[in-house]
């Protein structure tokens, strides 16, 4: 069976039984002639009602060439629409609200001006944040369930990576922020280990030193996780962390939603849900990173940031305990908690946050067989993935 929301009609009202009038006896009926009005006023109530529907129902046409959206459009009792237009701003591709598709036989935009820069971030970002994720085509539908919580819960601050022309296009019909990666990636899944997987990680760590240059803190995410509660103000009671990032560790060094204890902490950090600051010891680890993957294709990106985030470690930030100095001995990192921040195994295997009885800000879909299917999968049975239509009215 396919996981999904289902609306129960409501019973039909129960008609309220009128009181006889003192007495006893039922008032006599009123005269015919005294009704006209009414039934006048009720007649052209319908009439008015059948113009109404007729209007919507041809305006519904006005988007026939934009793709369908795999959920209700978002409005703005749901989402942060905070002055992304203002009558000073006139309304661009840049600063266009989210899910709001591009004019009705308006040509799409040139190359050029979907490529990254600080203009682009500017219009976007929110407090001084921007939340990124890429990817290429064949995983437009994580990407549309990756924007589709953030909307839900407020957040538009966010960007997303096309490494192919076919997933920029189909976003920017969408009406989702894109920018061209420029990688020219294949459209195709590339399956986790494989050579074009590893291209894909070089492609973070250059994006990642796109962005910090910029002057906006990062929140970077992969695209096979989905947001739970807006993320940014846990991130804002760490001011002085110059990098805070997920991990795979799966025994809770805390019971709160404090960050792990760093002491405690076995598992690796995990590459896929981290915020970053843009101070100089962030900007010097993410070139020192970017250095190390370039110079050798086989090496992980993850395997290689802990690798650097462990070359000097182990002195805690004094008044600041959860802190521990890093790398160079002057990146300020924090490890957030998996049992809010969670990896597959926490979330979908231990139910962690549950037994603590805390709410989680993140699920991350690591821990996981069979690969993006089962990635998939697994967020539909938690019933946090949004599919299109069709996967409801499957043929036969």
């Amino acid at each position: 069976t396919r996981p999904h929301r289902q609306l129960t009609p409501s019973a039909p009202a129960t008609p309220i039984p009128r009181p006889p009038p003192p007495g006893g006896e039922m008032a006599p009926c009123c005269p015919a002639e005294s009704t006209k009005p009414a039934f006048i006023g009720i007649f052209g109530a319908i009439v008015g009602g059948f113009a109404v529907s007729a209007v919507f129902f041809l305006l519904s046409f006005s988007s026939i060439t934009a793709p369908a959206l795999p959920f209700p459009v978002v409005t703005a009792t749901t989402t942060n629409l905070s002055a992304l237009s203002t009558p000073a701003q006139p309304e661009t591709m840049y600063n266009r609200p989210i899910w709001k598709s591009p004019a009705r036989g308006s040509r799409m935009p040139s190359p050029r001006a979907f490529r990254l820069t600080r203009d682009m971030v500017r219009a976007r970002a929110r407090d001084g944040v921007i939340v990124v994720t890429f990817g290429n085509y064949a995983f437009m539908d994580f990407i549309l369930t990756w924007v589709r919580h953030l909307t839900g819960l407020g957040v538009d601050n966010l960007l997303v990576g096309a490494m192919d022309t076919k997933l920029l296009r189909q976003l920017y019909l969408t009406g989702v922020p894109v920018f061209d990666m420029g990688s020219r990636m294949v459209t195709e899944d590339v399956g986790w280990g494989s050579p074009t997987f590893h291209k894909m990680g070089r492609e973070k760590v250059l994006l990642i030193n796109e962005l910090l240059p910029f002057g906006y803190e990062l929140l970077m995410c992969d695209t096979d996780m989905v947001w739970l509660k807006n993320p940014l103000p846990y991130l804002a009671r760490y001011p002085s962390a110059d990098l805070l990032t997920s991990s795979d560790q799966v025994i809770p060094t805390v019971t709160d939603d404090s960050l792990e204890n760093w002491r405690e902490v076995t598992g690796a950090y995990n590459i896929g849900i981290f915020h970053w600051r843009p101070t100089e010891p962030a900007k010097r680890l993410a070139k020192d990173w970017k250095d190390l993957v370039i110079s050798d294709d086989k090496i992980w990106d993850q395997n290689a940031f802990n690798d650097l985030v462990h070359t000097v470690f182990g002195q805690p930030v004094q008044g600041e305990d959860e802190l521990v100095y890093s790398y160079d001995g002057k990146l300020k990192l924090g490890v957030l908690p998996a049992s809010i921040f969670c990896s597959g195994h926490t979330y979908f295997v231990q139910g962690m946050h549950q037994q603590l009885r805390l709410e989680p800000y993140a699920v991350h879909t690591t821990f996981q067989y069979a690969g993006t299917e089962g990635k998939r999968h697994r967020l539909r049975e938690a019933m946090l993935f949004f599919d299109q239509p069709s996967y409801y009215d499957s043929p036969g």
